[in-house]
């Protein structure tokens, strides 16, 4: 499930790139890492507040 959403946030940022005239490597890495960071932070709170 995780490694879909990776992948997904992956494509998203390309096709935001393709769109946008943007080259489209670094607007998916960036989109790709910062939606991991968020996954991370949020599994981490869910966590902490045992949800």
């Amino acid at each position: 499930m995780s490694l879909t959403s990776v992948v997904l946030l992956a494509v998203l940022g390309v096709v935001g790139a393709i769109a946008g005239g943007a080259a489209p490597l670094r607007p998916a890495l960036r989109v790709t890492f910062w939606g991991i960071v968020a996954m991370i932070v949020t599994g981490g709170i869910g966590r902490l507040f045992g949800v």
